[in-house]
């Protein structure tokens, strides 16, 4: 071979072989290197790192320790630590129907939140004495501060609120649609519901709340209550209206200060008992008299019973293998935002034993559902991946190198760069997360291209005849240059995406800030250790040395892959036409593949943790939703991939009446099939029971915290809103019948429900004020009879609980037992059945003698109604949420539910769509993704053209390098798009990579 090396003195070899690609003889086996080495002036970098060797050790050692010492600390997560700032707000007004807690809870409420600076959604859900706000702020504002601003902005509204609000809204520092954390149980087989959820709430909860980044802890259970249930029939009789009995239980029961006794010597406090705490002394309350002085106790017109808050509630938890408890409690604890998942279900964990210790005999503790043990075990099999890609890249380069001392230096090279690049993302607060490992794993064949090629250099100049530590300084001065260029433009091509905006730019911000620290780390090794260790360890290379097997076995198979790659470009350089057709192959390739490949956003993964929801006709009583939960425990129990499951009807703080929740946690992988054909399963066997709709969704491993919509129906939504409520409520039914058109849903469902059979009840004001009946007095009589609030709240040391007034349950089960009510008249005039003055009812205690059928005043109508009101920023909104079928990819359903919203908007304009949570965050990326790209060209470019000074070179290397590596990785990814989905997290990294990878593929030989 006869190179002719030139060196123009500024460090930089460059080589010329004028002949080299049109010589047929480039086929042929090639003789030892017989040209003169040019000698080179200078060390350039990595000169002192070889002549002062200690110095090199210890700073080698040094960066050893510090990655070894950082790398415990690292905190590990499903992905970095980005959440957006939400705030939970909830208001309960007892009794208040849908449209009642919109219009007189909601909207005011929203018209001060939407003041608050840096607020960016505002969602809310009114149902059934309920309503739920979730306020999302941008990313830079943070949690303290809008809570502050939240609290602000609560006052402010108090003004606008019912007198009559039981309580004052509150909020908390959560986002209602983020996974918990922890789920764990109490059972018991002896104790009630209500002293199971006592002592989960104040020995448990409260413990549990006071560790560092737990925001809440909700209790899946029932309170204990004080429930008084009226007789209307025994009232009349006795001349008492429930207004008469509200007024003499607020009277009979009082816990306040009494003052004090201060005598010559000694102060006595005063401490009256005249708080009633149990049911026993509630019965014996005197609430009125009769006409000739006897008292009306409260047993003698209520039954008093200790029970729990909301009756409604049915609680069913199951695990295989053991009996169902008699009583159940299950906690879930929520993280604060920006809180670190692992961190927090370890602290809970650590509480296990001292909780054990404190647990009465009676009471059962277990686990039920620890997320951080999918988030480590996503970890580790990454970690896996970062091993494995170690081991083959090693041995790929003992293969080629043929010697085990030659593979040494970039075998140290590689778990060195790491070390550092560990170390810097301690002092970046940076996670061990799927991102960064996976900038770690696309990073490795990076982390040694610098080492070979200096190792490479080395040996060539120790084969032309030079000492190994001479041909090492040679070498130092005469590529230092060139390794430092290589790495800056590997390393640029990575800045793109620490730009990118929102909360992916925040998300994607450490994956390639990983990377190029990692390829810095990379130069940086090459330039000190690696030299130092090729001056040390190499061993002599002059002619006619003795090889070893591997290095003269691999020797021959290079040069006989040298001869055939030779012929080959030969035979295209002779047909340099063809240069042209296989180029256009490769742009229409390009855009085949990005129009063809399904997108998605993250791969949901296998949690084996399932939630979802089974969905009853609207108006469905309780008994009627305990009956279809029976059903569907029943489905769960014959499932041989359910571990454990967990069932909640009636929950009407978080879901409307006639919805259930469901949470299945399944057996280990290896004892049950894939999630997703475990979910197809259960919905065809939940599909069998008549009357409900079961929606199941796989809980993502990698979730992102995003998004102020509900995923209970779905892990996907899409939002309509508008001003006018008509518009969206007809949009909104023209786009359902759409949506289900697509095959690709497993199931898509809306939350407009308008058919929820409602009790109109008219008053007829001027026959009410005919007979002294003011409307405040019949709201307060319906208000008292059927809402459930409560009159009394009693107060004890470790807990408060309510004390609940309202008819018997037979009382109120149709419409005509409204007929059993009668309000009192404030004028003294007398009432006879036919409607005119006269005859007075014949036993009364109270002042007023007065009793008014309510059937009188009113009249009612069963119409329909909503079962719950959606606003989006104050407008009156529906959202869509679905799931995918498996191997249906997000991008093609973005697609069709925009396509279908389009032909239905231009008939009215004024609704308008958007999608919501992980669904908008991919809409985000993808549209971002083109300019991405052309970004990381960009930098290329301008890299290239300023080391090579020219404006043509940079196409030389860039075009025909990157065009056929994106073709061909694209290719693969939709040949096997079945078990390889294209999601963007692989594109933004993968890509990338295909930009510098063949970029230095063409830089090399340039």
């Amino acid at each position: 071979m006869n190179d002719v090396e030139q060196h123009d003195g500024d460090g930089e070899g460059e080589v010329k072989d004028k002949d080299r690609l049109r010589s047929r003889s480039f086929a042929k086996e090639r003789p030892e290197p017989t040209a003169k080495l040019v000698q080179v002036e200078g060390s350039g970098l990595s000169g002192p790192f070889i002549r002062r060797p200690v110095m090199t050790v210890l700073l080698t050692l040094s960066v050893i320790v510090a990655g070894l010492a950082t790398y415990g600390r690292l905190a590990v997560n499903d992905l970095p630590a980005v959440d957006y700032p939400v705030i939970q707000v909830s208001c309960s007004y007892p009794g208040a129907d849908p449209t009642t807690m919109a219009n007189n809870i909601a909207t005011p409420l929203e018209k001060q939140f939407l003041q608050i600076p840096g607020l960016d959604i505002i969602t809310s859900t009114s149902t059934q004495s309920n309503t739920q706000f979730t306020l999302q702020f941008v990313l830079s504002k943070s949690i303290t501060d809008a809570a502050t601003d939240v609290q602000a902005a609560i006052q402010r509204a108090t003004g606008k609120l019912p007198l009559d609000l039981p309580s004052p809204p509150t909020f908390t520092k959560t986002n209602p649609n983020d996974q918990a954390v922890y789920l764990l149980g109490l059972m018991s087989d002896t104790l009630t519901d209500w002293d199971l959820y006592k002592y989960a709430s104040t020995a448990v909860a409260q413990r549990i709340n006071i560790l560092p980044g737990v925001s809440q802890v909700n209790i899946y259970g029932v309170q204990g209550a004080i429930r008084i249930k009226a007789d209307p029939s025994a009232l009349a009789a006795r001349g008492l209206t429930m207004d008469d009995l509200a007024s003499g239980i607020k009277s009979g029961t009082v816990y306040s200060g009494a003052g004090q006794f201060d005598g010559a010597h000694r102060t006595f406090v005063l401490q009256p008992n005249g708080q009633i705490d149990k049911a026993e002394g509630y019965r014996e309350l005197i609430v009125a008299r009769n006409p000739n002085g006897s008292p009306v106790y409260l047993r003698d017109v209520a039954d008093v019973k200790q029970s729990v808050q909301d009756e409604r509630i049915s609680r069913f938890f199951w695990m295989r293998g053991f009996k169902p408890p008699g009583s159940v409690v299950v906690l879930a604890v929520s993280r604060q935002a920006g809180a670190n998942a692992v961190e927090v279900a370890n602290s809970v964990k650590a509480l296990f034993p001292e909780l054990r210790a404190s647990l009465p005999g009676s009471i059962k503790f277990t686990p039920v559902f620890d997320r951080s043990q999918t988030i480590v075990n996503s970890a580790n099999e990454v970690k896996w991946t970062l091993i494995i890609a170690f081991v083959l890249v090693v041995g790929v380069i003992y293969v080629f190198l043929g010697r085990a001392t030659d593979t040494l230096i970039p075998a140290v090279a590689l778990p060195m760069s790491l070390l550092l690049t560990v170390a810097v993302m301690y002092m970046l607060n940076f996670s061990i997360n799927n991102l960064t490992l996976m900038a770690l794993t696309l990073a490795i064949g990076f982390l040694v291209d610098d080492a070979i090629v200096f190792l490479e250099n080395v040996v060539r100049r120790a084969e032309h005849g030079e000492s190994i530590l001479k041909a090492t300084f040679n070498s130092a001065g005469e590529i230092s240059f060139t390794i430092l260029s290589m790495t800056l433009s590997l390393a640029a091509v990575f800045i793109p995406l620490v730009f990118i905006p929102g909360l992916l730019g925040r998300i994607f911000r450490e994956f390639s800030v990983t990377i190029i620290v990692a390829i810095l780390a990379s130069g940086l090794v090459s330039l000190t250790l690696t030299p130092l260790m090729c001056a040390r360890i190499l061993g002599e290379r002059k002619a006619g040395h003795k090889r070893a097997w591997m290095e003269r076995h691999t020797s021959n198979f290079i040069q006989r892959v040298i001869a055939a790659y030779g012929r080959a470009l030969d035979w295209f350089l002779d047909r340099a036409w063809l240069t042209v057709p296989i180029v256009l192959v490769c742009i229409l390739g390009l855009w085949f593949f990005f129009t063809h490949l399904p997108f998605t956003l993250l791969p949901p993964g296998d949690s084996g943790f399932i939630r979802g929801v089974f969905i009853a006709k609207e108006g469905s009583s309780p008994e009627q939703m305990r009956a279809y939960q029976a059903e569907v425990n029943k489905k769960f129990q014959e499932d041989p991939a359910v571990g454990q499951f967990f069932t909640l009807a009636g929950f009407s703080s978080r879901t409307p009446l006639s919805q259930g929740l469901l949470f299945l946690f399944l057996k280990p992988r290896s004892e049950r099939p894939p999630v997703d054909q475990i979910i197809l399963r259960l919905q065809k066997s939940l599909g069998s029971i008549p009357g409900i709709v079961a929606v199941l969704t796989p809980s993502p491993v990698l979730q992102i915290s995003v998004g102020a919509t509900s995923q209970t129906q779905g892990q996907y939504a899409y939002t309509i809103s508008g001003i006018v409520p008509e518009d969206v409520y007809a949009v909104a039914d023209q786009l359902m019948a759409k949506l289900q058109q697509f095959k690709g849903f497993a199931s898509v469902r809306s939350d407009y429900y308008h058919d929820t059979p409602n009790l109109k009840i008219d008053i007829n004001r001027d026959r009410a004020a005919t007979y002294g009946v003011s409307t405040s007095a019949i709201q307060s009589l319906l208000r008292n009879a059927y809402s459930q609030n409560y009159v009394y709240l009693i107060k004890e040391p470790d807990d408060q609980y309510q004390v609940i007034l309202e008819v018997k349950d037979k009382e109120r089960a149709h419409p005509d037992d409204l007929d059993d009510l009668y309000v009192r008249s404030n004028t003294g005039g007398n009432f006879s059945a036919s409607g005119a003055g006269g005859g007075v009812i014949a036993t009364t205690t109270g002042n007023m003698s007065n009793l008014v059928p309510m059937r009188v005043v009113t009249s009612t109508k069963e119409v329909i109604g909503p079962q719950a009101v959606n606003h989006l920023n104050q407008f009156t909104s529906v959202t869509f949420n679905f799931n995918l079928l498996p191997d249906v990819a997000i991008g093609d359903a973005t697609k069709f539910i925009e396509d279908a919203f389009a032909q239905i908007h231009p008939q009215h304009p004024t609704v308008q769509g958007i999608f919501q949570g992980e669904t908008l965050v991919f809409q985000q990326l993808f549209r971002s993704l083109p300019l991405l790209l052309l970004a990381a060209v960009f930098v290329m470019y301008v890299i290239l053209g300023i080391l090579y000074e020219s404006y043509v070179h940079p196409f030389t290397v860039l075009f025909p390098a990157i065009v056929p590596a994106l073709v061909g990785g694209l290719a693969t990814l939709y040949l096997f798009h079945s078990t390889l989905p294209c999601n963007e997290s692989t594109k933004a990294g993968t890509c990338a990579r295909r930009f510098t990878k063949p970029a230095w593929n063409g830089f090399v030989p340039s």
